[in-house]
């Protein structure tokens, strides 16, 4: 490849005695797998640059699963991130290594990335940043569904009538209530990635849920279980 690239790193993990393999996520590139030879060695400048939430510029070389780290230089400071907003970053980082396919472009999720990190950055609450991320990163991998009409009849949702989701074809009218059915007025705060209360929040938490689950499979996410339980100690 050709010219240094906006990156971040995703995830590292310790390679021989002295080495890193990165899992990066390249504005140009999407996810791409590094070797960086000599990352942990004691004289290395790289040595504390190589981390998750620190912008970065990234050359590579090599062909195949893995690449060859030829340069890199931290554009900033990390992204202060800490508590519940570090693990929710860490979430984000782990689904995008889920979901999104190697070697492929995604310039426009890689700005909705750095929007989330920014809003966790300076947010109390990280479910409003989560919410519109995964909405944004559903949108990317295609996942085109119309939150504004009915499905069945392509009529404009009411605010005050329940609709039951139907995978892959998008949003029914419907008088029971489940895990599968939300309110007009959930569905319009989705569509807008307002949400003005709670409830429209917990309902764009399950709808999230219900679309990733496809593509994250059903192994558990390591970020969720380490989140849990400093969840539920702030609620003590």
């Amino acid at each position: 490849m050709e010219g240094l690239q906006r990156c971040f790193v995703l995830h590292r993990r310790p390679y021989s005695e002295t080495s890193l393999i990165l899992d990066i996520f390249s504005e140009e590139h999407g996810r791409v797998s590094i070797l960086a030879k000599g990352a942990r060695a004691k004289r290395s400048n790289l040595k504390g640059a190589l981390q998750p939430f620190t912008p970065l510029l990234m050359k590579w070389s090599g062909k195949g699963s893995m690449r060859t780290l030829r340069h890199a230089e931290p554009i900033s400071l990390a992204i202060p991130l800490s508590g519940l907003n570090l693990y929710s970053a860490l979430y984000v980082n782990e689904v995008i290594s889920r979901v999104i396919r190697g070697e492929t472009g995604y310039p426009d999720l890689f700005l909705n990335y750095l929007d989330v990190l920014k809003e966790l950055a300076q947010s109390t609450n990280p479910e409003p940043a989560l919410r519109r991320f995964e909405l944004a990163l559903l949108q990317h991998l295609g996942y085109g569904i119309d939150f504004l009409h009915c499905a069945a009849t392509g009529d404009p949702i009411d605010d005050k009538m329940k609709y039951l989701y139907r995978e892959q074809h998008g949003f029914i009218a419907s008088l029971k209530a489940s895990n599968l059915s939300f309110t007009g007025e959930d569905l319009r705060a989705i569509s807008n990635r307002q949400f003005m209360t709670s409830g429209q929040l917990k309902a764009a938490k399950r709808f999230t849920r219900i679309a990733l689950k496809p593509y994250l499979g059903s192994k558990p996410l390591k970020s969720r279980e380490l989140f849990l339980p400093l969840l539920r100690k702030n609620r003590r």
